[in-house]
């Protein structure tokens, strides 16, 4: 990582066609070059895959949930062993997000209000009372490098009424959470302080998300997401929202589509100017045997492939694709086996970095137009 700088990003390359865009995040651990994906490491950890292969594989960030880590093993102790990079010894970027994704889960989500989120310990199955202020001092705690507000998730299926009341708490916990977290940093030198996201909402409603930007902007924060996607909006309708929401985000903004994780979806959001992605999809379809690979997904279940002893991608230059064939992934797979879960999602998220490694590349060549079509011909 490089030495930080005063501002928060810095662009240094755009596309000369699209708003594709190549800047430097700086934040107190380091600064990253965007765009970047993130692996999913809920409790510290992505499914399958340790801290040093993320870093192996090429990933400079990974994101985090603070409230599931705040359960177990607790703030205190991560913050006693020295934070949540050298707590699950991460060189790369720490982001950290609130629990709102967790308000999709029927199991863990109570209800919520102006005030804040009842939750369910999924562990002791006791009740818990998060408000914005509670949840910024976690994140704090446990020493992440970006943090997200506390924003309020609603549902694909939910009427407009319902997301137009996401968005106005939404906006009420983002106020609370900024000056809190700006209360407590106060006394920290600029170049030390963690970095606070806002979280815009309105599902698939264009005048909702706007109303959520425009609320937003005014709490100057030092990056911006757009949540509540992968929830079951269709490709179509997700692009509509996210091109629309990127032209009235400021130019010096990094900003941050959260839970988006296919190749298409990436190449995309990033043509309109976004900067950082992150998903769990990639690694949960790996251990189902969806691939990603150079010729479109693969299924590697399928029967065909019980024999086949090529890798699964011959472009690929992972340790899998050089050392497997994929009848051997197949067989783990079939047979539940850890490794072969490793294994899978290694190569998934290996293909990942990989694509955006390459789009930056065809970004500065002023030719990335042509590799997104080129990607999405494969992933029709």
């Amino acid at each position: 990582m490089k030495k930080q700088l005063n501002s928060v990003f810095t662009i240094t390359h755009k596309d000369r066609r699209t708003k594709a865009r190549i800047g430097v995040l700086h934040t107190k651990k380091g600064s990253v070059e965007t765009p970047f994906f993130m692996p999913v490491s809920t409790k510290g950890a992505a499914k399958f895959i340790n801290s040093k292969k993320i870093e192996e594989l090429g990933a400079v960030a990974t994101i985090s949930n603070a409230f599931i880590l705040s359960l177990r093993p607790g703030t205190k102790l991560i913050n006693k062993l020295g934070g949540l990079g050298k707590f699950m010894n991460f060189s790369g970027v720490n982001f950290t997000d609130s629990g709102g994704f967790q308000m999709y889960s029927k199991s863990i989500y109570l209800s919520s209000n102006e005030k804040g989120v009842n939750f369910r310990n999924p562990i002791s199955g006791e009740k818990i009372f998060m408000t914005p202020e509670k949840d910024m001092e976690i994140q704090l705690e446990i020493g992440s490098d970006v943090a997200m507000c506390l924003d309020r998730m609603p549902l694909y299926e939910d009427s407009k009424k319902e997301i137009e009341n996401s968005v106005e708490l939404t906006t009420i916990w983002a106020k609370r959470c900024k000056k809190h977290h700006d209360m407590l940093q106060s006394r920290i030198p600029h170049g030390r302080r963690q970095l606070l996201f806002g979280i815009t909402q309105g599902g698939i409603h264009s005048d909702l998300r706007k109303q959520s930007i425009k609320q937003l902007l005014d709490l100057d924060f030092d990056g911006y997401s757009i949540g509540g996607f992968g929830m079951g909006e269709t490709f179509k309708e997700e692009m509509k929202i996210v091109k629309a929401q990127k032209l009235l985000f400021p130019e010096n903004k990094p900003i941050y589509l959260m839970g988006i994780g296919t190749p298409s979806e990436i190449l995309e959001a990033i043509s309109y100017g976004v900067d950082i992605f992150d998903s769990r999809l990639p690694t949960m379809n790996a251990r189902h045997g969806e691939l990603f690979t150079s010729i479109g997904k693969m299924k590697i279940l399928n029967k065909k492939y019980e024999n086949d002893k090529s890798p699964i991608d011959k472009n690929c230059n992972c340790f899998v694709c050089k050392n497997y064939s994929k009848a051997y992934v197949r067989f783990l797979l079939k047979e539940e086996e850890s490794v072969g879960k490793e294994l899978a999602s290694y190569h998934n998220l290996y293909y990942l970095q990989n694509l955006i490694k390459e789009a930056k590349e065809h970004i500065k060549k002023g030719k990335f137009i042509e590799f997104k079509n080129k990607i999405k011909r494969v992933y029709k």
